[in-house]
């Protein structure tokens, strides 16, 4: 007969309960520490409701009312060091980290506190009214928190955006020899996202010390949790991927504590991570000041049921029971709190001006420079002063012919010797001799800590690469095997790593370079060879550079890791087998940002191109003969780095623009291009700017209708001999 024999997770997965032990047990000091940050933060969102309802919140307030328990007994078991993120719903967990990084002893709402607190509660309050003394300068809102001072790398608006970053955290603390843990709060909604669950099998596989805290406050929105998972335990979600777990009452701050205080010492200990389930309350809506009964999806019993629990009113009634506090002093903390933020409102609101009584605005000082709304995508480059920039005229040391790809693997092997804080990633780059292209060659016996290869999971990897950049100690190069898979990692590239620096105000550095190869004309069909240039050139944050020789690659990628922003390195593979002129022994210089290179002089019409397409324009002015051609080879096509003097000197000389790539008309880089000179020089222009691209379709397997849907040489030919007859 058949047999059937249950199985056992190999991690373990608890329900933590605190007794009335625990509670009796409980340092003093602790409970004090949790009472009074319950209290400000409680005080912090009523006051933001209060604003909000009045108008004087711009956006959303999404208020964690209910909630404080988990974050401030998680946070309360972790010290400065520790990293922690967060979701849309952050102002608790971003409070909690703060208030603890300013007072370290705990708070103590029964005498006066600290200027520091002070600071803490006015310049949160500042960031979610959108006001300049913010940590971002108003430019986060409520949403997007972040001081890396304290360890609070930043909330997020997309629903589990942020956990793949905390796996970066916990790898550069790791790495760093810390033992130091992360910890990213997420929602009952973001348990189901992709990029999470990527995440939970990347930080098992390579046991990072991160702790997924789940805040389950039973609705996504108005979803119920049993509407969208037929496992409405989620934490039965980490035992599938061998992570530790625990299921906890997220409205006893006490039980948090605890579980979390064995999650750390699990982490620390090197176990790799945890998850930790804290079922919860918002006593609110998704946004604002009505409860989630005035829109109908919950009764008013159960929110009835669920207020009876309330944290605060828990955590006070031990403090009193235990005489640990009397009931004055407790009636004292809730009262300065209260005036704490009364005191920090009044120092960014005023009566309106012949208004009613009672109607107020922000004191207009408080608002930002409207001149400061570009400020910071990208950074000053201030980071390559020092750095030895040369070009070709300028370069005297030896230089021979080789392939393009031995001088990919080459810049990457001197770099990987030189910076102990370069490290790899992507799918086989540890393997097949250096990855599918051979660019990483021989690494993984040299640096095994630093050459990671990843699971098939771009938008996990690219995340936890972000978390490694906004963490600051490493340069992570993540390869993506084709450009294709850039959109599966789309919500990391475009809406984290790209919006990082200047979305939390402008000063902090991202530096990641992507490595990833362009396959148009290999065979591999509509899903592996397009060229994202156009689509990446409208993303703002990001540098694009297009190296399309030896020597170009090897400055261009030294310059790509030195600097401080978020770089796209575009790579050809038809340029991998090429050969060019490269350094034979110097492999440290720097090419200059925002700086083209003349291919050819001409005068009589201006040839602009980038990738493989420099060759075929190359190769179609020769076969021509008949046209004088000035060829530019743009090496960086991000908007802020397009050599623009380059390009007007030319342009004023010959009066006439020829834009070439190879990629699709829909998503191609020329568009914007051709637009802009259009504009800048149309004085100078005889005729409208021409354009040579791939067809609407993306290139098909069969190899006729292959080259019928891109451009090569005779493209250009024909091109090129239209306007010499016009």
């Amino acid at each position: 007969m058949t047999t059937h024999r249950k199985l056992v997770p190999a991690s373990p997965w608890v329900t933590l309960t605190a007794t009335p032990a625990d509670w009796d047990a409980a340092p003093a000091g602790l409970l004090t520490a949790m009472l009074h940050e319950l209290l400000l933060i409680r005080s912090f969102e009523e006051q933001v409701l209060e604003l909000a309802a009045a108008g004087l919140v711009h956006g959303p307030a999404h208020s964690s009312i209910g909630q404080e328990g988990g974050a401030v007994g998680s946070v309360l078991a972790l010290t400065s060091a520790d990293s922690v993120n967060g979701s849309h719903r952050g102002h608790h967990q971003f409070l909690a980290k703060a208030l603890s990084h300013v007072a370290p002893d705990g708070l103590d709402l029964t005498s006066d506190v600290s200027d520091a607190v002070r600071a803490v509660l006015l310049r949160t309050l500042a960031e979610v009214c959108g006001l300049d003394r913010g940590y971002s300068h108003g430019r986060g809102g409520s949403m997007h928190l972040q001081w890396t001072d304290a360890g609070a790398m930043g909330t997020n608006a997309i629903v589990g955006g942020g956990v793949p970053q905390a796996a970066g955290f916990a790898w550069a603390h790791r790495q760093a020899g810390t033992d130091a843990v992360a910890v990213t709060y997420f929602g009952d909604g973001a348990i189901n996202i992709g990029s999470t669950l990527e995440t939970f099998n990347l930080a098992a596989a390579w046991r990072l010390p991160v702790c997924f805290f789940v805040e389950n406050n039973g609705y996504a929105v108005s979803t119920a949790v049993e509407e969208a998972t037929g496992e409405a335990r989620l934490s039965a979600r980490g035992p599938g991927f061998g992570i530790a777990s625990w299921k906890v009452d997220g409205m006893d701050p006490l039980a948090v504590h605890l579980a979390m205080r064995e999650a750390v010492a699990h982490m620390r200990a090197g176990h790799g991570p945890t998850l930790i389930e804290a079922d919860t309350y918002r006593f609110f809506h998704q946004n604002g000041p009505f409860p989630g009964s005035a829109f109908g999806y919950r009764s008013k019993e159960e929110e009835a049921r669920w207020r009876r629990r309330d944290p605060v009113d828990q955590v006070a009634g031990h403090v009193l029971r235990r005489g640990i506090l009397t009931q004055e002093q407790v009636d004292v903390s809730r009262a300065r709190a209260h005036r704490l933020m009364v005191e920090a409102t009044d120092v960014l609101i005023e009566p309106l001006p012949g208004g009613k009584p009672g109607e107020r605005r922000i004191r207009p000082s408080e608002w930002p420079d409207p001149a400061f709304v570009d400020v910071g995508v990208r950074g000053d480059l201030s980071e390559l002063a020092d750095a030895r920039v040369l070009d070709r005229d300028t370069f005297t040391g030896q230089l021979a012919d080789q392939r393009f790809i031995d001088a990919v693997a080459a810049v990457m092997a001197r770099r990987m010797a030189t910076d102990p804080r370069v490290l790899v990633m992507g799918e086989d780059v540890h393997r097949l001799n250096g990855g599918t292209n051979g660019a990483t060659r021989g690494f993984q016996a040299e640096y095994p800590d630093r050459v990671l290869g990843t699971p098939i999971c771009e938008n996990a990897f690219t995340g936890l690469a972000g978390g490694i950049a906004l963490d600051g100690r490493f340069r992570p190069v993540v390869e993506f095997m084709y450009a294709d898979f850039m959109w599966v990692a789309a919500d990391q590239l475009f809406n984290q790593i790209g919006k990082a620096r200047h979305m939390y105000g402008g000063a902090g550095a991202v530096p990641l370079v992507l490595r990833s190869k362009v396959a148009t004309g290999t065979g591999y069909g509509s899903q592996h060879s397009m060229d994202p240039a156009g689509i990446f050139a409208t993303a703002p944050g990001w540098r694009i550079v297009a190296p399309t020789t030896p020597f170009d690659y090897v400055g261009l990628m030294n310059t790509a890791l030195r600097c401080d922003d978020p770089v796209l390195v575009l790579e050809h593979v038809e340029l991998y087998t090429s050969t060019g002129e490269g350094p034979v022994d110097d492999l440290d210089y720097c090419l200059p940002v925002g700086r083209a290179a003349i291919r050819r002089r001409g005068s009589q019409v201006t040839v602009i191109a980038y990738l493989s397409m420099v060759r075929h324009v190359l190769d179609a002015v020769e076969q021509l003969g008949t046209v004088d051609a000035e060829v530019i080879d743009l090496r960086w096509l991000d908007r802020a780095s397009v050599d623009w003097d380059t390009i007007g000197e030319s342009i004023r000389t010959t009066g006439t623009v020829l834009i070439v790539e190879q990629g699709a008309i829909g998503t191609s880089y020329g568009s914007w291009l051709a637009d802009e000179i259009q504009r800048r020089y149309f004085d100078w222009l005889d005729q409208p700017v021409q354009r040579v691209t791939g067809g609407e379709a993306s290139p098909s397997i069969s190899k006729v209708l292959e080259r019928a849907a891109f451009a090569q040489t005779e493209d250009v030919v024909a091109r090129l001999s239209e306007i010499a007859e016009a």
